[in-house]
């Protein structure tokens, strides 16, 4: 079965979930769409996929998913290898979720031991 015909009946037979310790997939495609972190579609809980093109094989996200930042990335004309403050006006560290934020604007604030 494809996995669009899968994802069309997703709602009416939902998938069992794979008890899995796999990594979620990062980003995955799921609805034509790409997701660069856990997504809460068509259900209560934030889940992942377990391939890059949604075939069904998912779990539970737990707090240990949470997207990865990419080093080095491009921001404006340099390429960034840690996180960095520049173009944040809350003074916050962040970085990309993708080697090229200037094309994807896909981003997450690090953490906040990271200046």
């Amino acid at each position: 079965m494809t996995p669009e015909k899968l994802e069309l009946i997703s709602h009416l037979h939902p998938p069992k979930q794979e008890i899995s310790i796999a990594n979620c997939v990062f980003p995955f495609v799921y609805g034509d769409e790409l997701h660069y972190n856990c997504i809460s579609i068509r259900s209560d809980f934030d889940w992942c996929s377990l391939d890059f093109h949604f075939k069904g094989r998912w779990r539970y996200c737990t707090a240990l998913d949470p997207p990865m930042c990419i080093f080095p990335f491009q921001f404006r004309k340099r390429s960034i290898n840690e996180c960095t403050k520049e173009g944040y006006i809350l003074n916050r560290s962040w970085c990309s979720l993708t080697d090229n934020y200037n094309k994807d604007r896909k981003w997450k604030q690090c953490s906040p031991y990271n200046f």
